[in-house]
């Protein structure tokens, strides 16, 4: 599935719901969903820094792809973290780079965030191509 296959089923998901108290609850869900990361990776340096809440995030590269796994201590956050996972994972590191996450401002996320959770957002995105980039620098 191509990234923008993906963020189209992420925003069919989302329209399902009108009221925003639903919308966090999936998010949630989606974080509760999530394979916990494992204690070793929930180090200093798998931190993101800009995240107001503590978010652990981990890339491995194997057949020109890039897997992430994280983990956070704030519920709504973890389901952030999901999202961006399911979008991302399981792709190139140059689709990664290329990709344009409109899905964030189709379902609402970014006008629904405090600016604190907003910035965090944009911080886990960022390590995520900081990722890409280290690894296609690589190939």
């Amino acid at each position: 599935m191509t990234i923008n296959e993906i963020q189209d089923e992420i925003i069919e998901e989302f329209s399902g719901f009108d009221d925003w108290m639903d919308k966090y609850q999936l998010l949630i869900d989606l974080g509760n969903e999530q394979e916990p990361l494992e204690e070793k990776y929930k180090t200093e340096q798998n931190l993101i820094d800009g995240c107001q809440s503590r978010v652990w995030l981990v890339a491995d590269y194997a057949d020109d792809k890039i897997h992430f796994r994280a983990e956070s201590d704030a519920l709504i956050v973890k389901g952030i973290v999901a999202l961006l996972i399911r979008v991302l994972s399981d792709h190139t590191p140059q689709e990664i780079l290329d990709a344009d996450l409109y899905f964030i401002e189709e379902i609402g996320l970014k006008e629904h965030l405090s600016p604190t959770r907003s910035n965090g957002l944009v911080a886990m995105v960022k390590q995520m191509r900081v990722y890409a980039l280290a690894f296609s620098a690589k190939q």
